[in-house]
């Protein structure tokens, strides 16, 4: 059986995305672009552009352009290519890459964003992490969405199999046999290629360090 749409909000009300220091003024007047987003807007090509997004990214890249100045692109430090091999299924890691490139992805529990904040590559650094209204979110990107029951970008502690067929959308998602793992029936929630409006989803942004709250960025009204 899928999950409805008001079962998901009932479980998940909030989704969460965390970012670079200094992302949410990017965000605020692009939205969230995904990777190959960014790409196509600040015009990268040629072999820049498949180092970046068609290869395993093990720190952040800076990009620049004339008009839409610079902006950091994620590091993909929980995701090895090793392990990847292991658990990829009937895909190759480059194809992989591409297509978690073109989604911007969202946790669905606060619980995900803390282990993620507190993890090693990331624990010493601050970070702008967004907390959204599902509801609206749903409401605007429903037909646009997939659900994913595990950690796409990560490899780390027993890497589960995946494959081009792991992000489901509501209406094909099998909710009833992850009914038994609670809150982490569904891991994350990503949107193909932008969310543009994501500023009208939002209701605060907070600049984090770890657990620790360093200072609120915006609270909506």
């Amino acid at each position: 059986m899928a999950i409805s749409r008001e079962q998901f909000l009932a479980l998940y009300p909030r989704l969460y995305h965390m970012a670079q220091a200094g992302s949410w003024p990017s965000i605020k007047r692009r939205g969230l672009l995904s990777t190959s987003a960014l790409l196509d807007l600040f015009e990268v090509n040629g072999t820049a552009r498949k180092a970046i997004e068609s290869q395993h990214r093990p720190n952040c890249v800076e990009i620049t352009h004339a008009t839409h100045g610079r902006v950091t692109i994620r590091d993909q430090k929980p995701m090895s290519e090793k392990a990847l091999l292991k658990c990829l299924v009937g895909t190759t890691p480059r194809q992989w890459y591409e297509l978690l490139n073109r989604r911007v992805f969202f946790w669905v529990t606060e619980n995900r964003v803390l282990t993620l904040l507190s993890a090693r590559a990331y624990k010493n650094h601050e970070h702008d992490v967004l907390t959204i209204d599902a509801r609206a979110m749903l409401e605007r990107y429903a037909a646009r969405l997939t659900l994913s029951p595990i950690n796409s970008g990560s490899t780390v502690y027993n890497p589960q199999p995946r494959g081009l067929d792991l992000f489901k959308p509501l209406t094909a998602f099998p909710f009833e046999e992850r009914q038994k793992y609670g809150e982490r029936a569904v891991a994350e929630l990503s949107v193909e290629h932008s969310v543009p409006d994501l500023k009208s989803f939002v209701i605060q942004v907070e600049r984090r360090r770890g657990a620790e709250i360093r200072r609120v960025l915006y609270r909506a009204r």
